[in-house]
């Protein structure tokens, strides 16, 4: 088992390499010249010039990216800067935005508590009740409960995310008026109160949930429904063992394996940025971030958010390989 986790982070950090060799190669191929963006196409040669001196931009392509690397890996940072204007960028250092001067760890940090947040409870929410719903509808199979539940599933699968967001928005915040404006979402949990906190991310809460619950529901219903059929279950219940326990302790392990896979998937992607979620309740989240850099060319800041959202899906992916060995024996590695 220790061997195998060590194989997974190594294929983890071997994955995040080979993503920040393509990224900053793409970084570069772009039209886009860092230093005309800091100088907005006001500047002169030699103001060109120096922003290039300053940045590190006029150094070849592999230097540039060892420097940048440098900060990613040495536990100190990095210096950034030219000789008498240098300033100290600690570990992991993702230089600094081009257009705000400001280093760009700053921004992720400021971003990424917002967007965990907001994944972490949307996604509580929508495991809990899809799979509820579909060993439900499973247990129910042709009755009023299983017809009620597809039902369920199915309009949210069929309502985009942003169409639940803004009709939650305007019915209990505008219309209603039983919710406040999730303002306290860009605030942290000591400043803004507990009660105000989870106020404003119930609604973005429920439209993840009601959004990504749907496939939880029908993937779950259509598994129990074969899974309940197995020879094991009818040995289980033929031991004499409770209904309950065979449902829940036998059936419901069997089908949790395709649950995870997918669940790692979509909370790494959602750690990456809720981009319409975020923008519907004015969130300032990684989604957010990642919109006003590509609007504003932030190449600094685009990389460092690509570089982050990786990491969240390799770890996903890397849990998710791990937990197979707790709940299948059949797939625990020798």
């Amino acid at each position: 088992m220790i061997s195998f986790i060590v194989r997974r982070l190594l294929q983890m950090v071997l994955t995040a390499w080979l993503v920040s060799i393509i990224t900053f190669a793409l970084f570069w191929s772009s039209p886009v010249r860092p230093a005309r963006e800091i100088c907005n196409y006001n500047c002169n040669t030699a103001r060109f010039a120096e922003i290039n001196r300053t940045y590190g931009f006029d150094k070849p392509l592999i230097v540039q990216y060892g420097t940048y690397m440098s900060g990613l890996v040495n536990p100190h940072g990095r210096q950034l800067g030219s000789e008498g204007s240098k300033e100290q960028c600690d570990w992991p250092c993702f230089d600094r935005s081009i257009h705000t001067g400001i280093q760009v760890w700053g921004s992720i940090t400021d971003a990424f508590w917002p967007t965990f947040w907001l994944a972490a409870g949307g996604a509580v929410l929508w495991v809990t009740s899809g799979v509820l719903l579909g060993v439900t509808a499973a247990l129910r199979r042709g009755q009023w409960v299983d017809k009620a539940a597809v039902g369920l599933a199915l309009i949210g699968a069929s309502l985009p995310t942003l169409v639940i967001g803004n009709l939650l928005y305007l019915t209990f915040v505008v219309k209603l008026q039983l919710l406040p404006n999730p303002d306290a979402a860009n605030f942290e949990l000591s400043a803004a109160g507990p009660g105000a906190w989870l106020k404003s991310y119930l609604l973005p809460w429920i439209t993840l949930a009601m959004v990504y619950a749907a496939l939880y529901t029908r993937m779950t219903r259509a598994h129990m429904i074969d899974v309940m059929n197995e020879d094991f279950i009818v040995t289980a219940r033929a031991k004499g063992l409770s209904e309950r326990r065979v449902v829940y302790r036998h059936g419901l392990r069997a089908v949790l394996a395709p649950i995870i896979t997918v669940f790692g998937l979509d909370l790494g992607n959602l750690l990456g940025g809720a981009i319409i979620t975020e923008q519907i309740f004015s969130i300032y989240g990684m989604g957010r971030l990642t919109i006003d850099a590509v609007l504003g060319i932030d190449l600094p800041t685009i990389m460092a958010v690509v570089l982050v959202v990786t990491v969240f899906v390799v770890l996903a992916n890397a849990i998710v390989d791990i937990a197979y060995a707790f709940i299948d024996p059949r797939v625990r590695p020798s």
